[in-house]
């Protein structure tokens, strides 16, 4: 299984407004594995990010799921793709008006046929995964941002997902909470055996997760390899990203 294209992007341009964010992108994501997308702000990480997930429709090109054409299907022949997929948006997207296991059993509760118990049982479980037992019957308004990010992971984990969107899951945390999340997110993948596709600014994070870094800059996405051949890579913008250096070819006068 582990080979297995899961999501293929063809030849991929994406346009707004005229303005060119990825161009003629070719990407081949496999089952099973942790993809990081990294690179400067405003380059298009999370245009990719949504491409990839459906909800951006290219100009050009085509965007394959699970070897399916996604640009050809109808709405009813992608739901059962969108069932398999679950993202977590960077504002989390919590419904304020229900408390913190109220906001994970929602999805349970409308889209399987679990028992009320088992229900309560599995949110009671993912709160207690990302570390947030005691805000159980907290609202979101009455707890930290961080906190707020663990409930978004909580709830996107919550339909076992076979791959799981997460832009900028340790966005605005503290280091030792960041670190925390992206151990969370590695145990709960590796427990269902899902794919995982990340954006990060946080290479640290991005080191701790992936299984392959992509570099979005310049319209194109550059694949940079593993961590250890991100590290060494050779491109001077990489180079320059990687290490956080003020002067190269990404520094705009």
């Amino acid at each position: 299984m582990e080979h297995v294209s899961i999501i293929r992007l063809q030849d991929v341009t994406v346009t707004f407004d005229s303005q060119t964010v990825l161009k003629s992108v070719d990407l081949e994501i496999k089952a099973g594995e942790s993809f990081v997308i990294v690179g400067p702000s405003g380059q298009g990480k999370t245009v990719l990010l949504k491409t990839l997930s459906g909800l951006i429709t290219p100009q050009n090109g085509k965007v394959f799921v699970e070897q399916q054409d996604w640009l050809t299907l109808s709405p009813k022949q992608r739901l059962p793709l969108l069932k398999k997929m679950g993202i977590l948006f960077q504002k989390n997207a919590l419904f304020d008006s229900l408390t913190c296991i109220e906001n994970i059993a929602f999805p349970l509760r409308e889209t399987t046929d679990l028992e009320e118990s088992e229900i309560t049982k599995k949110a009671e479980y993912f709160l207690e995964a990302v570390g947030i037992s005691h805000a159980r019957d907290l609202f979101p308004d009455e707890i930290s941002g961080g906190m707020q990010k663990r409930l978004g992971i909580a709830r996107a984990l919550a339909l076992d997902p076979e791959i799981i969107f997460y832009d900028d899951p340790t966005a605005g945390l503290d280091p030792i909470t960041s670190k925390k999340i992206i151990e969370l997110i590695i145990k709960l993948k590796k427990q269902k055996g899902s794919t995982v596709i990340a954006v990060t600014n946080d290479m640290n994070r991005a080191y701790q997760l992936a299984d392959r870094i992509a570099m979005v800059v310049d319209e194109k996405v550059l694949i940079t390899g593993t961590p250890e051949q991100t590290k060494n890579h050779r491109d001077p913008r990489v180079h320059q990203f990687v290490r956080g250096l003020t002067e190269g070819p990404l520094t705009t006068v």
